[in-house]
């Protein structure tokens, strides 16, 4: 039986546009920002800031180096925020109806710029935080490791008091399920953008008759 429920961020509570985000990093001044951003997973002071290795001013400090201008905390966020495209607030909505049977966590890679947006009254237009909602958020800075490393989901697991078989991941990398899979979670692949309501659905009722 499932009693706990975990969401990706970007791309399933959020639709994610990464090219827009690359091209605010290009008006930053880096010149191949691709070399650094992906949609699941970044690299260079990219990935040390949403790991956890680095904090918020260090990664503007790295920028600033990269692209020999200062770069500011309020640039470095707009360019973060250049993934965001907006809030799936009917998805946010519909979780209010499963919170009641369910356990409902985040499990995500991401950065102090977007959750400092993400975590106010200004993540919806009701007033709401991404706090409001789920009742764990366990963000790869906070946990200094990221997605697909397993070490990630059994920190998860561990920190949450979760049982591996009682838990639905729901994510839009196959990387991602894949790697949670291994340890006995169950999963759910779903896409970017499109909408997942129906198909969690279906996926609850089946675990249900199993149970």
């Amino acid at each position: 039986m499932i009693k706990d429920i975990v969401f990706d961020f970007g791309g399933v509570l959020t639709l994610i546009d990464t090219d827009r985000a690359l091209q605010r990093f290009r008006d930053l001044g880096i010149e191949k920002p691709e070399e650094y951003i992906n949609a699941y997973l970044q690299s260079g002071p990219f990935f040390s800031l949403e790991n956890g290795d680095i904090t918020a001013g260090e990664f503007c400090d790295a920028l600033s180096a990269i692209t020999g201008r200062t770069i500011t905390y309020e640039q470095a966020k707009e360019g973060w925020m250049g993934f965001i495209v907006n809030v799936q607030t009917e998805f946010l909505e519909y979780l209010q109806q499963l919170r009641p049977r369910y356990r409902l966590s985040v499990l995500s890679n991401t950065n102090p710029f977007i959750q400092s947006w993400a975590l106010t009254k200004d993540f919806t237009p009701h007033g709401k935080s991404l706090a409001d909602y789920f009742d764990n958020l366990f963000f790869s800075y906070r946990m200094h490791c990221s997605k697909p490393n397993e070490n990630i989901y059994r920190k998860m697991l561990e920190n949450g008091k979760m049982i591996a078989n009682e838990t639905l991941f729901v994510d839009d990398s196959i990387k991602n399920i894949d790697a949670a899979a291994k340890i006995g979670i169950k999963t759910l692949l779903v896409t970017n953008g499109e909408d997942w309501r129906a198909e969690l659905e279906k996926r609850l009722n089946e675990e249900e008759q199993q149970s």
